[in-house]
């Protein structure tokens, strides 16, 4: 070995047991986590939020209308009970100047409502309902304050990778301020929940719960992923389900807070164009989902089927004899029971494509009507 080497073993032993220790220490300090860093960037923002909203009912004593039954008279007016109801739920500021995002579904009817609004450093404000649409569940608030917020950079969101790691901020079950961590799990989901459909949202299996709806996820760099929505703990078969919870993308609520800042100025926000569906472009068929008492109503098996609704005039679907109120039950050779399948399956339609679609018509057999089933082809427009 030679000299020079040998001289410096000794400084090289000395710089091991003093680095080593100082990079352990780094390596094993919880403060040095990035989901603890992403939590203490974006927590500051996350508020809880309180509903409150008296509901009045006419409550009528039974033993009025077995008088009035046999003695006659008029009854006495009914009783009115007013009633307090409250609801917990999450947000997050998305402007220094007390702006909030939320679920529309935590402040629904909100000019009915009283809303609480407490910060994360435990400061409590009535807040202001600006606007909000039932159809991207999303909702504009607005508090005051003196000082300029803590709040959620919406100029540069997550990359939103299948995989990558999330947080959920939020209030579950009124708890205050909590931290569940998942990945995201899936992109694009469509979820069916008490005849409500929801689209373009995203999936994790970090725990949603009750409260947690209008709280922002984060990814470990602090940036929005997106909002907590809905959560599916069973299946509409009724199956119990893990992990799946879902949420409104961080693009989406964008742009949707751009929509509302202008809203909120006083400036008039034009509607914006409602894409035709592949059904109606082509076809010119308006799709209904048939609920089960319209299928009752019908005489058709709940989950068989979509109703057209309408039928656009000179459209090859009033061609071919559809009309307002026929079933759909097939496309092709794939039985369809939601608008949704149906759309899924005219994805790959064109112009000239023709399809076929298997509808109920209702006929006079014997003197008895039946419904039968009945293909009918279709060139796409």
């Amino acid at each position: 070995m030679p000299p020079t080497i040998r001289r410096l073993l000794p400084l090289f032993a000395l710089l091991t047991l003093v680095v080593a220790p100082a990079a352990l220490h780094a390596q094993s300090d919880p403060a040095s986590e990035p989901s603890v860093k992403a939590v203490a960037k974006a927590m500051p923002a996350v508020v809880n939020i309180n509903t409150e909203r008296v509901t009045q009912r006419a409550v009528r004593d039974p033993y009025d209308e077995f008088f009035n039954q046999f003695f006659g008279g008029a009854m006495r007016r009914p009783r009115v009970v007013s009633q307090k109801v409250q609801s917990l739920g999450s947000g997050f500021i998305v402007d220094p100047a007390g702006y909030i995002v939320t679920n529309e579904h935590v402040v629904e009817r909100a000019a009915e409502l009283k809303i609480s609004v407490t910060t994360n450093d435990g400061k409590t404000y009535s807040a202001r309902y600006i606007t909000g649409t039932p159809e991207s569940d999303l909702a504009f608030l607005k508090i005051d304050s003196k000082e300029p917020l803590p709040f959620v950079n919406l100029a540069d969101l997550s990359p939103n990778l299948l995989g990558e790691t999330v947080l959920v901020l939020g209030n579950p079950l009124g708890y205050g301020s909590s931290v569940a961590r998942g990945i995201l799990s899936a992109k694009n989901r469509t979820v069916s929940l008490n005849d409500t459909e929801y689209k373009n949202l995203i999936q994790t299996d970090a725990a949603i719960n009750p409260g947690n709806s209008g709280g922002p996820i984060v990814d470990i760099a602090g940036k929005l992923v997106g909002v907590s929505s809905v959560k599916m703990a069973f299946t509409p078969q009724g199956v119990p389900t893990q992990g799946m919870g879902f949420a409104i993308p961080a693009e989406i609520v964008r742009e949707k807070v751009e929509e509302f800042k202008k809203i909120a100025s006083g400036q008039k926000v034009a509607p914006k164009p409602e894409a035709k569906s592949a059904a109606r472009k082509y076809f010119g068929v308006q799709l209904q989902d048939l609920t089960p008492k319209l299928s009752e109503s019908l005489g058709i098996e709940a989950g068989s089927g979509v109703l057209i609704a309408d039928v656009d005039a000179h459209s090859p679907a009033e061609t071919a004899g559809l009309k307002q109120g026929l079933v759909i039950h097939q496309i092709g050779r794939y039985p369809v029971a939601s608008s949704k399948q149906i759309e899924d399956l005219l994805a790959p339609v064109d112009t000239g494509s023709v399809v076929d679609f298997t509808v109920s018509v209702i006929r006079t057999v014997r003197g008895q009507t039946v419904r039968q089933l009945q293909t009918i082809q279709l060139t796409a427009r």
